[in-house]
């Protein structure tokens, strides 16, 4: 399968199948076009009709560049077939029960309500609760007892808002600590906050602590103040930003993500990411909201197209940026078009509901942090494992080839099938398709794919 767009004044040829990436003229790009569905004769024919007066286009010319491209179709890197429907399914079969991920719920409470928390402002549906320690060290003994053969284990801190049972987190990172060493095993923490109560404390121990921080940042004061607020009604930017300054700059290096979401009010959503930039931020991320259909803080239509702009207006800019000494990362433009995930990850997905689950303060497993609340998803407990199989098993067959809709859809080898979550929220459904979401994803790879393109053409 073969995706060919033009971007930026490149002329970018996805071969999706064997990963190649070509930038050629305008010439290659046309003969690439009709290559498969016409004969030699017949694209050298359309060829010097359009571009008739070009003294560099001639037969001698159009024929050597079918020639190439046969070339490249012969080595595996143009028109590559599909080969990887039966191994859709395999890399999670292989593994097994093995879990390597747990994504801890140690507050389901917030200090901020923000009117489109898919976690309904940290209850998730529910009661307001903190996380003792006691469950939330059954949970770090049940993935060291889960984890099989695994080194790295990953555990999310998060809520709600988690520094609302700091004193938790603490505990639970030195326990990790205390065993981790005779388990075999190396605990790599992120911690998600909105960032009211960052103090001191919270910064010295997560800059040592913490593998990665999420920094929850809208953009703009007006824009974030618009929805993060506050139960009095108080936006938060004010509160936080000197205080995320603070963190990153203490933090030497070390990851981290200034992470946001646009909305109906913000589609002209670049002008937060190059705001973030501006106040020296430079690893950041920025997610169309998710919301019911409805909510007027969903995307429309007309919405959707406005974002697409501007994550070509965004690209075009980092790579300016780059060209100017100031660069900044931007989360969905990271690619490794070279030795990026194996083939099996990149069709078997992100692994919820097998190899990464959601703890809720209680002890209960959830596929991911998304779909806790929803009772229908619960897996089981850390106490007894994974009791709902059945689920289990629907989760581990949701891969890049599980719906029908992208079986022809260029992309599905990046996304992997989608976001189970999404799919659910917009469907009702894991393996529906959540098509506003799929635009967006294609849109952002054409752009991460231009930008590794323009790096590697040196501009």
């Amino acid at each position: 399968m073969v995706h060919q767009y033009k971007l930026n004044g490149y002329n970018i040829v996805l071969d999706t199948c064997s990963g190649s990436v070509h930038s050629v003229d305008d010439v290659a790009y046309d003969i690439i076009a009709m290559y498969e569905s016409a004969s030699a004769d017949e694209i050298v024919r359309a060829m010097l009709e359009k571009y008739a007066g070009r003294e560099d286009v001639t037969e001698e010319e159009l024929r050597l560049c079918i020639s190439d491209v046969e070339a490249l179709k012969n080595m595996g890197k143009l028109f590559t077939p599909d080969t990887f429907a039966p191994m859709a399914g395999t890399l999670k079969e292989r593994s097994g029960d093995v879990v390597k991920a747990l994504c801890l719920h140690v507050a389901h409470t917030c200090n901020l309500n923000c009117s489109y928390c898919f976690a309904s402002q940290g209850k998730y549906h529910g009661d307001r609760a903190l996380m003792s320690f006691e469950v939330g060290k059954r949970a770090l003994d049940y993935l060291i007892e889960h984890s099989g053969s695994r080194r790295n284990l990953e555990v999310d801190f998060f809520g709600g808002e988690p520094l609302m049972n700091w004193d938790v987190v603490k505990q639970l990172v030195e326990y990790a600590r205390s065993v981790e060493k005779a388990a075999g095993k190396n605990f790599r923490f992120t911690l998600t906050t909105n960032g009211v109560l960052i103090d001191d404390e919270v910064i010295e121990f997560s800059n040592r602590e913490m593998s990665n921080v999420v920094l929850s940042l809208d953009g703009r004061k007006e824009i974030h103040d618009r929805l993060r607020v506050d139960y009095a009604g108080n936006g938060s930017y004010d509160r936080i930003v000197p205080k995320f300054k603070e963190f990153v700059e203490k933090r030497g290096g070390k990851n981290y993500y200034m992470r946001g979401t646009f909305t109906h009010a913000n589609p002209d959503f670049t002008k937060d990411v190059f705001h973030m930039a501006d106040m020296g931020f430079t690893e950041l991320s920025m997610e169309p909201v998710v919301c019911a259909e409805g909510d007027p803080a969903g995307l429309t239509k007309e919405d959707i197209e406005v974002v697409k702009e501007e994550y070509e207006t965004l690209a075009t800019e980092m790579l300016r940026r780059r060209q100017e000494g100031r660069p900044f990362t931007f989360y969905h433009y990271m690619i490794d078009l070279t030795s990026g995930p194996c083939i099996y990850k990149r069709i078997s997905g992100c692994g919820s509901g097998t190899e990464y689950m959601a703890v809720t303060p209680w002890g209960d497993l959830y596929p991911c942090h998304q779909f806790v609340g929803e009772e229908a998803y619960k897996l089981g407990n850390i106490w007894d494992g994974v009791t709902n199989t059945q689920l289990r098993e629907e989760f581990r067959a949701c891969n890049a080839y599980a719906r029908p809709e992208c079986r022809d859809c260029w992309a599905k080898l990046y996304c992997s099938g989608g976001c189970a979550a999404n799919a659910y929220h917009a469907t009702g459904t894991i393996r529906g398709v959540y098509e506003p979401g799929c635009e967006l994803f294609r849109k952002r790879m054409e752009c991460a794919i231009m930008i590794k393109v323009a790096e590697d053409m040196g501009k």
